[in-house]
């Protein structure tokens, strides 16, 4: 007998069947009706490491890169150069928080006047102090910047070099004894910017070509990675082999931009700071970036100049140099040069100094302020020539030509040479641009006593130069008039054996005066004036036998009256600082502002 249920399904019969398929297939929707699927285990996982930090950097706008890099030539005279001295070469003396000149603990122990009979110093190095392959800083460093600053062309303050008599090495060359043939107050100006000279002293060329693309060792916290001109980057790292305090950051980029390009950097962050020669309308902009940058002017220990040669053919008659100098416009030659920036706001009116250095007096006569036509043309008929078809020409018909060199690359040189040559021709004076490379420029075979101070200075009648200025003022004085000693001279007291006090007077006007070439110049005299009478005044400041203050205003006169140096304006650039960086100032001094890098840090991005 069937239950009710089983008769139920029987009643239904095949449509029973579907109707069991579908709740079954309802319920695997639901819930499933087989077994429930396993449980999966644990599947493996990809670790993604996190990336490496990149090097902790900063990164400076500058305008150029190029070398070379030798801080103690004219040829090299640069901010990027400055730079790298300051920041990898050893100094014994550097400028302290009020600029004065202070003994750099990082290399030295001690440096002292231990005899004033002769005049002697000594300095201790510290045992530590080497160079980056491993090499002491020694005695023979001291040794070879000596000689070398002594008799190669075109260097920077050469005159103190030049009363080295002897130096002697102790102690395993870590003790200096340096001996001077008269008494020297400024023997703490030498010996800055020391360079290798177990790499240097056997190398042919090593003093002139050693530092034209690079350095071959370092001696300061941070040592060259690389120097990619054509990218126009300098790419710096710590000196792992530096002994004192290691740099806060573990780069430095020195990066080559135009204005626009630094100016873009700066306001997007990818610059931290610029040293610049920006320009008026640069400046400008540079403001309009507000309160994210902060500018300084950033003074630099040197004048631009124009050098009238009394070495040339043409310009050793001193009427027809009178001449020449009474054509020149100072003021359109400044504008060319400054284009706006604050070097137009430091005009040079003295022969000595600088217009930055406090109590700078002009010195300039009213007469050479402005240019004066009239009397350059009452000299060029007195000195022999005549104006015919709108040009001068002299007694024999050829035609008055001057030769304007400026250095290769290196501006505003070229564009106040162009200046030059525009006002000579619109004077009627043929004038040819000439650009050198700077170091073809500004150097000279030194065995050649009677060679051109200007390697390249053949036939160059003008040149468009910096004026390098040192930390001792009687130095820089002294190395710009200096002569070689000649056969028969004597040693005529500074106070004037030659004639009177103030018996020199300008050629021009036909009284006595001391030729310009009475003797051989110096390699690093670039004018190429040899006066007796300043370079007997020169060494007595040199050795303290009297002031530079006292000698001041016969040394002005003379070199105004003499139209062979016409100083035009301290060149000056533009520090620009973001909010990126910390510790980064103008510096004091002119060691602007890398004294101070180990400490810099980036404080944000």
């Amino acid at each position: 007998m069937r239950t009710t249920g089983e008769v139920g399904v029987a009643m239904v019969g095949g449509r029973t069947s579907m109707v069991l398929v579908l709740g079954c297939a309802t319920a695997l929707l639901a819930t499933a009706c087989t077994d429930p699927p396993p449980v999966p285990g644990p599947q493996p996982t990809s670790v993604v490491e996190a990336p490496e930090p990149g090097p902790d950097q900063i990164v400076i706008g500058v305008d150029s890169i190029v070398g070379g890099y030798n801080p103690h030539t004219v040829a090299d005279l640069s901010p990027v150069t400055r730079a790298l001295g300051r920041l990898l070469l050893p100094s014994v003396f550097v400028p302290g928080s009020d600029g004065r000149l202070e003994l750099d603990e990082t290399v030295m122990r001690s440096a002292a006047v231990t005899s004033t009979d002769p005049f002697t110093v000594s300095y201790t190095i510290r045992p530590d102090a080497s160079w980056s392959d491993g090499a002491p800083v020694a005695a023979e460093d001291f040794i070879y910047l000596a000689e070398a600053m002594r008799s190669q062309p075109g260097t920077i303050d050469p005159a103190g070099y030049r009363l080295i008599t002897d130096i002697a090495s102790r102690e395993g060359g870590k003790r200096v004894e340096v001996t001077f043939a008269d008494r020297y107050p400024g023997w703490r100006s030498l010996f800055s910017d020391l360079l290798p000279a177990h790499l240097l002293k056997d190398v042919p060329g090593g003093w002139q070509n050693a530092f034209a693309s690079s350095f071959p060792a370092y001696g300061g916290p941070f040592a060259i990675k690389s120097i990619d001109t054509a990218r126009g980057e300098i790419l710096l790292e710590r000196n792992e082999r530096y002994w004192e305090k290691p740099a806060a950051v573990d780069q430095l980029v020195l990066r080559r931009s135009d204005k626009q390009g630094i100016i873009a950097a700066l306001r997007d962050g990818n610059n931290q700071f610029a040293l610049t020669r920006a320009t008026g309308q640069e400046r400008a902009a540079l403001r309009r970036l507000g309160d994210a940058v902060t500018l300084y002017t950033v003074p630099r220990p040197a004048v631009a100049e124009v050098l009238l040669r009394p070495t040339s053919d043409v310009l050793s008659d001193d009427t027809t140099r009178a001449a020449i100098a009474a054509l020149i416009d100072r003021k359109r030659l400044i504008a060319a040069g400054a284009e706006g920036g604050p070097s137009g706001r430091l005009r040079a009116t003295a022969q000595l100094g600088v217009p930055s250095a406090s109590g700078y007096q002009p010195t300039i006569p009213a007469a050479e302020r402005t240019p004066r036509p009239q009397r350059m043309r009452e000299l060029l008929r007195r000195a022999g020539y005549q104006r015919s078809m709108g040009v001068w020409r002299d007694a024999s018909g050829d035609t008055l030509q001057l030769v304007v060199a400026a250095p290769r690359e290196q501006e505003p040189y070229l564009a106040m040479a162009r200046e030059l040559v525009r006002q000579l021709t619109s004077a009627g004076i043929e004038a040819k641009l000439a650009t050198p490379k700077p170091r073809e420029l500004f150097g000279t075979d030194p065995a050649d006593p009677d060679a051109d101070p200007l390697a390249g200075g053949v036939g160059v009648d003008i040149v468009l130069a910096p004026r390098a200025v040192g930390a001792d003022a009687a130095s820089t004085f002294a190395s710009r008039l200096a002569c070689r000693e000649r056969p028969g001279d004597s040693d005529g007291s500074a106070n004037g054996t030659d004639g009177s006090e103030n018996g020199d007077s300008d050629g021009a006007d036909g009284d006595s005066s001391e030729s310009a070439d009475d003797g051989v110049v110096e390699p690093g005299n670039l004018a190429g004036f040899c006066h007796e009478r300043l370079e007997r005044l020169a060494q007595a400041v040199l050795t303290g036998e009297r002031p530079l203050a006292d000698v001041r205003p016969e040394v002005e006169s003379t070199l105004w009256r003499a139209d062979v140096t016409i100083p035009l304006f301290q060149f000056a650039d533009t520090l620009a600082v973001g909010d990126s960086v910390a510790g980064v100032t103008p510096g004091n001094g002119f060691t602007g502002p890398f004294g101070d890098a180990v400490n810099w840090i980036r404080t944000g991005e």
